[in-house]
């Protein structure tokens, strides 16, 4: 399988450190030409390093590899559509999409300012939206095309202190298994991977995620214990894989990948229900049902704590 992305245009959000420059890396080695996207911002969102860029191309194009950077913002449509015009001014085409990019604001929802959420929501789901509306204008045309969307654990099944983070991640959950409706009939596939990885984002480190978290009183993100196990370069090989021709049926799906860990996502589907023959439910009967039945067993993921 090797060279398998042979003769295809990438683009990579967010490809400038971390997961991001996994992919560009890789996809690269494997015959694709990429563009790296990052105006490298803190983890926070703040600043701007357009070297974090430039040195993955280096590396691209000093391995023998064909690569160009591109600084723009994903929270613009403007930004987006510049971003879409790079890989065709580049390289004359364009066949793959991954947005890795993201920052972090982490804080309890009591105490999350509106700028914390819009400032997240911002680069992750609009972010991906951005990107994504202009290349599916061109998949349309071309009737082809990957699209691979980042979600996460915190969108998919909740992290204490992210409302923000997880209410933009799981947007990218739905928003992917939509554009695999609207553009599967044109031979487009869109697909969404929720790692785990030992990144910036939340590495003990200065300015790092879990410093962040640490200053706003937020609790430790489940499972972080593990995460000197999590190499973010192991990310890369399964979105190489959903960008290939060898995944032109896999559309609409969610995979966990850590470490050597690749897992297939179950679809929500009903797991249990109460029906009444007569119709709307009278409050009185239904309360004891759904105590009974429905709602009898199922997991609390944060009883309540006597007060400290």
């Amino acid at each position: 399988m090797a060279d398998i992305l042979e003769d295809k245009v990438a683009i990579v959000t967010g490809a400038g450190r971390g997961v991001g420059r996994g992919v560009a890396m890789l996809m690269a080695s494997e015959g694709a030409k990429v563009v790296v996207v990052d105006p490298g911002v803190n983890v926070d969102g703040t600043g701007l390093d357009t070297s974090l860029a430039d040195q993955v191309v280096k590396e691209i194009t000093d391995a023998g590899g064909a690569a160009v950077p591109c600084y723009e913002s994903v929270v613009t449509m403007e930004g987006g559509e510049n971003i879409v015009k790079t890989a065709v001014d580049s390289f004359g085409k364009l066949d793959i999409v991954v947005t890795c990019a993201g920052i972090l604001r982490d804080r309890m929802i009591f105490n999350m300012t509106e700028q914390e959420w819009d400032d997240v929501i911002a680069v992750h789901l609009k972010g991906t939206f951005t990107v994504v509306k202009h290349a599916c204008i061109l998949f349309r045309q071309q009737r082809s095309g990957r699209v691979i969307t980042f979600t996460s654990q915190s969108g998919l099944y909740g992290n204490s202190g992210q409302a923000n983070y997880g209410a933009a991640k799981s947007g990218i959950a739905g928003l992917t298994k939509v554009v695999a409706r609207d553009m599967g009939r044109y031979g487009v596939t869109a697909n969404a991977i929720a790692p785990r990885a030992n990144t910036r984002m939340i590495a003990n480190i200065p300015d790092s995620a879990s410093e962040i978290r640490a200053r706003g009183g937020v609790a430790t993100l489940s499972g972080e214990v593990e995460r000197d196990s999590w190499d973010p370069d192991a990310i890369a090989p399964f979105v190489a894989f959903l960008a290939s021709d060898y995944a032109d049926n896999v559309n609409g799906q969610t995979f966990e990948v850590y470490s050597g860990n690749v897992s297939l996502v179950s679809q929500p589907r009903p797991q249990r229900s109460i029906f009444n023959p007569e119709g709307q439910w009278p409050v009185d009967k239904l309360a004891l049902q759904a105590r009974e039945f429905l709602t009898n067993g199922i997991h609390n993921p944060a009883p309540a704590q006597p007060p400290r």
